[in-house]
C-alpha cells in the first residue's frame, strides 16, 4: 500500500519508514527518565508508521513497548519481569498489563 497522493515508489517508502521508526523509537529511549509523555508519543508515532506503511517493528524492539499504554518497558525503571512456570512474565508498571513469553523448554 502506498501513502495516497504519494508518487514514491514502495519499497523507498517502506525504508524512509524504517529510518523514522528507528529514530524515534531511539528519541523515545533518550526522553524516558525526563519527559515520559514524551517518550510514549514518540512510540505512538513509530508504531503508527509501522501499520500504516505495512513496516514491521524491528525485532529488538517488539517485546520492549508496551500496546496498552505504548510505554517503553525497561526493567527496573517502567517495568517488573518475573519468571514463573517457564513463562517470562513482563508487567508494565503505567498500566499492569501482563506481557507473557515462553522461556525455556516444556518438558512433558
Amino acid at each position: 500500500m502506498t501513502i495516497p497522493g504519494s508518487t514514491i515508489p514502495k519499497g523507498l517508502q517502506r525504508r524512509i519508514a524504517r529510518e523514522r521508526i528507528a529514530h524515534l523509537l531511539h528519541l523515545a529511549e533518550r526522553e524516558l527518565d525526563d519527559h515520559r509523555d514524551r517518550s510514549r508519543r514518540y512510540v505512538s508515532l513509530a508504531r503508527r508508521i509501522s501499520m500504516r506503511c505495512k513496516v514491521r517493528m524491528p525485532g529488538e524492539w517488539r517485546r520492549r513497548i508496551c500496546k496498552r499504554c505504548n510505554l517503553l518497558l525497561v526493567p527496573g525503571k517502567t517495568s517488573t519481569v518475573r519468571i514463573r512456570d517457564s513463562r517470562l512474565n513482563v508487567t508494565c508498571r503505567g498500566c499492569g498489563r501482563v506481557h507473557r513469553y515462553p522461556y525455556g523448554r516444556d518438558v512433558t
